[in-house]
């Protein structure tokens, strides 16, 4: 499963998980609308096709594709590798519109997303280690910065690297104190 940031204004153009159903029809085949919004479909070697945009405003997908044996037999029959290569083309074309970002652009925002991660994860180790080695932090600061690294775990969890690094800027201010 992948997320993926979304432009400002692009889920309310779209239409909502139904509208990216709408969307997933004039790309891919065999489109069924969740029960929840979003949609499954499938082209090509892209086997299965789901998405949605998730409550925080991510598109959230999840595909499956034709691997080992399946792939080279259709690799292998006439016009397979048009058929892949549109599959690609057609995927691409998906996140474009749904996103609103080009393949760059999503690259570039996955890569920003990843640096906030990787910061906040070295902001609670830091914040840990301080507080191991600190004699003079008192129970009542370290029992703040507990309930801060809880939350900044959950905020990771939920993929929301943006709240979790500000959190843990919050939190080294408080052990550095």
């Amino acid at each position: 499963m992948e997320r993926f940031e979304v432009k400002r204004g692009v889920i309310k153009q779209c239409g909502g998980n139904a509208g990216l159903a709408k969307l997933g029809g004039e790309f891919f085949e065999n489109v069924s609308s969740g029960v929840d919004g979003g949609f499954t479909g499938s082209f090509g070697i892209l086997s299965k096709v789901s998405a949605h945009y998730s409550d925080d405003g991510k598109l959230v997908v999840d595909v499956e594709q034709l691997k080992g044996s399946d792939l080279e037999a259709v690799l292998k029959s006439d016009g397979g590798r048009e058929k892949a290569m549109e599959s690609r083309k057609r995927w691409s074309g998906f996140l474009d519109q749904a996103t609103g970002y080009n393949s760059k652009q999503r690259g570039d925002k996955a890569k920003e997303a990843g640096k906030k991660i990787s910061k906040s994860k070295s902001n609670i180790k830091l914040a840990l280690k301080l507080m191991e080695m600190s004699t003079s932090m008192d129970d009542a600061t370290k029992e703040q910065a507990h309930a801060l690294i809880a939350e900044i775990e959950e905020k990771l969890e939920e993929g929301n690297g943006t709240r979790a690094l500000s959190l843990s800027e919050k939190l080294s201010k408080l052990v550095e104190g």
